[in-house]
C-alpha cells in the first residue's frame, strides 16, 4: 500500500511538506516554513511538526526539494537535525541551499545531490523523474512518481506562460507523455485557483517595467525576491538600451545572482554592473538598485532605507521605488509601512494595487485545467494552498471531468492510500504547526502566544514584597509596579488604592499557618487585583506577585 501524508501545506499557504511512504521506504518531498501569523507576537516562522518522520526516521531514505523557495526549503536544516538524510534538488536550489546549511552548521555534513530535468532517479521502491516547470524561481522541478501501485504527479509550484530565462518553460510535453502512459493520481498546486484565465505575460510586465524605468528621470529602486532571477534578467534586458547601471543590494539578492551566473542562468553585460559604494559617481539618472524587503522583512535592505538606516542608500526626492512582489498574507502591515514611510521620504512609489509590476508564479483556473487535461489522471488530489483554494481546485478536477468520488480533498495529517483497489482518504496521524523564537524549536505554544497577546493588550502589574515567616506581617512594600498598563503619575490614587486591597488580602491571610501563606497569598492577589483594575478601569492586567518571607 502507499500513503501520501501532507504534514503541512494543506490547509496554509507555506509549510510544504510530504511524506510518501510505502512498505519500509519513506521519501519526502519539501520542506518549507510559513511566516508567522498576527497572532503569532514574537516568534520568526513556522515549521511542519516532523514528531511522524522522528518515529519513523529509520524508514526515511531522503528529500527532493522542487525549488528554492523558502515554503519549500526553509524548515530543512531542522528536519536534517532530526534525520540525517540525502537532499535531492536542482543546481540553484543547491546553490541557495548551501548558505542556509552552513549557518546552522549542518553543510559538512549533509548529503547533498544534484538532480536535472529530464533526470531519473531510484530509491526503491520508488522511481522520480523530473520535470522542469516555470515559476518564479528558476530551476524549479514537478515529479512524476513510478510506484508499485501507479504513477504519481507532483506538479511543484508551477505555471504554464512564458519566461524571459531560456530553457525554463514548463515542459509540456512530458506531462502530456505520462498522461499517455497513465496517472494513478495528479497533486496539482492549488494557490491561484481563484484567479480566473491565465497568468499574464512575462512581455506584459516588461512593458510596464520598461516604461517606469525609461520615464523616471532619478533613481530606480527595484524590490523582489531574491532568487526570482527571471525578473532580474527582465529589468538587466530593459537596461541594455539606456545608460543605467545596476546595483544588487542586499545579502540574499547578491548571493542568488552570484549563483545564477555561475550555473548560466542570469546574463549581465560586462560593465552593467557596479557596487553599491559607486553610487554617488553616477547621476540620479544613470542608477538602478535592486535589493530585497519587498515583504516589509525588519532586517531587509528596503526597510532600512524606509527607515534612513542604510549605510549607502538614503531615499531622496525623485526616487521610485517598485515593489515587484506579490503582499504575502500575513505581512501587509508591515509593507504598508515601508511605503508610507518612503513616501514621507519623497519617493514614488509604485506596487501590485497600482500597476501590473508582477507576475504570479502559480497557475491560475485555465492553466490548472490543462494540467489536469494532459495528465489525465485516475485521482486528483489538490494541495498547497488554504482550505478554500483546496475545495476550488477539487470543484474545478469535477468541472474537467474527474468523478466526484476520485477527488480525494485531503488537509495536514490525513492519510491518503493507494493500493489495487484504488485510492481514499483514510485516518490521520497528530500534526501540528512547531512556532521557531529565536533559538527556541516548539518551546512556544498556545498559552505562552496567549500570555504575550494579554501582555500586548493589557499590561503586567508587578507586586512586590517581603513577609515576616512567623508572623506573617508585611516587612517591605507592597511596591507596584506597572508596565504598558497605567502612568503611576496621572493615576496614583488607583495604585494607592490597589495597596489598600492587597493589605486587606495580607492581614486574612496572615492568620493561616505558614506553609500555606504564600501560595494562598499569591492566588488571592491575583484574583483580586485582576477583579479591582476590571471595575475601576475596564482592564485585566497580568498580575505577577512576587513575594519573599524573611
Amino acid at each position: 500500500m502507499l500513503k501520501i501524508i501532507p504534514l503541512g501545506g494543506l490547509g496554509e499557504i507555506g509549510l510544504n511538506m510530504m511524506v510518501f511512504e510505502y512498505d519500509d521506504t519513506i521519501v519526502i518531498i519539501d520542506s518549507g516554513l510559513m511566516f508567522p501569523e498576527d497572532y503569532m507576537l514574537g516568534v520568526d516562522y513556522v515549521i511542519p511538526d516532523m514528531d511522524y518522520i522522528r518515529k519513523n526516521r529509520d524508514k526515511v531514505a531522503g528529500i527532493i526539494l522542487t525549488h528554492a523557495h523558502e515554503d519549500h526549503v526553509g524548515a530543512l536544516p531542522y528536519l536534517l537535525k532530526e534525520v540525517n538524510i540525502p537532499v535531492y534538488a536542482t543546481e540553484f536550489t543547491l546553490g541557495m541551499l548551501r548558505r542556509k546549511l552552513e549557518e546552522h552548521d549542518l553543510l559538512a555534513v549533509t548529503y547533498l545531490k544534484k538532480i536535472k530535468p529530464g533526470g531519473k532517479l531510484r530509491i526503491p521502491p520508488f522511481e522520480f523523474e523530473f520535470i522542469r516547470v516555470n515559476h518564479s524561481v528558476v530551476d524549479g522541478v514537478g515529479i512524476a512518481i513510478k510506484t508499485p501501485v501507479g504513477c504519481i504527479v507532483h506538479t511543484g509550484d508551477f505555471k504554464l506562460s512564458d519566461t524571459v530565462v531560456p530553457g525554463m518553460m514548463t515542459d509540456i510535453a512530458t506531462f502530456e507523455r505520462l498522461g499517455e502512459e497513465g496517472v494513478l493520481a495528479l497533486l496539482s498546486d492549488s494557490t491561484n485557483v481563484e484567479k480566473e484565465g491565465r497568468t499574464i505575460s512575462a512581455d506584459v510586465l516588461g512593458q510596464t517595467l520598461r516604461k517606469i524605468i525609461s520615464n523616471k528621470t532619478g533613481r530606480v529602486i527595484v524590490a523582489l525576491f531574491a532568487s526570482n532571477i527571471a525578473r532580474i534578467q527582465q529589468v538587466v534586458n530593459i537596461l541594455k538600451s539606456g545608460r543605467r547601471k545596476i546595483v544588487f543590494n542586499g545579502r540574499s539578492i547578491e548571493w542568488s545572482v552570484k549563483i545564477a551566473i555561475e550555473l548560466n542562468l542570469l546574463h549581465i553585460p560586462e560593465g552593467m554592473e557596479i557596487d553599491v559604494e559607486q553610487i554617488d559617481q553616477y547621476p540620479a539618472d544613470e542608477v538602478l538598485i535592486m535589493t530585497t524587503g519587498s515583504q516589509g522583512e525588519p532586517m531587509s535592505a528596503l526597510t532600512r532605507m524606509s527607515a534612513g538606516m542604510h549605510k549607502h542608500i538614503k531615499i531622496e526626492k525623485g526616487d521610485t521605488v517598485v515593489l515587484s512582489s506579490k503582499f504575502i498574507p500575513g505581512n501587509e502591515k508591515a509593507i504598508a509601512k515601508i511605503i508610507n514611510d518612503l513616501f514621507r521620504k519623497g519617493a514614488d512609489v509604485i506596487y501590485e494595487k497600482i500597476s501590473e509590476i508582477h507576475v504570479s508564479g502559480h497557475a491560475f483556473q485555465e492553466e490548472l485545467k490543462e494540467m489536469i487535461n494532459l495528465t489525465m489522471p485516475d485521482y486528483f488530489i489538490p494541495i498547497h494552498g488554504e482550505y478554500r483554494h483546496l475545495y476550488h481546485h477539487a470543484q474545478l478536477a469535477e468541472e474537467v471531468g474527474i468523478p466526484a468520488d476520485h477527488v480525494l480533498l485531503a488537509e495536514n495529517g490525513q492519510v491518503i492510500e493507494f493500493d489495487e483497489n484504488g485510492g481514499r482518504i483514510r485516518g490521520s496521524i497528530a500534526t501540528n504547526r512547531i512556532l521557531v523564537d529565536g533559538k527556541g524549536i516548539g518551546d512556544v505554544g498556545r498559552l505562552v502566544l496567549k500570555e504575550r497577546r494579554l501582555l500586548s493588550e493589557e499590561g503586567l502589574v508587578v507586586v512586590t514584597m517581603a513577609l515576616d515567616e512567623e508572623t506573617g506581617f508585611i516587612v517591605y512594600g507592597p511596591e507596584i509596579t506597572s508596565k504598558g498598563f497605567v502612568f503611576e503619575h496621572e493615576t496614583g490614587h488607583i495604585v494607592e488604592d490597589a495597596k489598600c486591597v492587597i493589605l486587606e488580602i495580607v492581614e486574612e491571610i496572615s492568620l493561616f499557618e505558614p506553609k500555606d501563606r504564600i501560595e494562598m497569598l499569591r492566588k488571592r492577589l491575583h484574583r483580586d487585583l485582576r477583579e479591582y483594575f476590571s471595575f475601576t478601569m475596564k482592564r485585566k492586567p497580568v498580575i505577577l506577585p512576587f513575594i519573599i518571607e524573611i
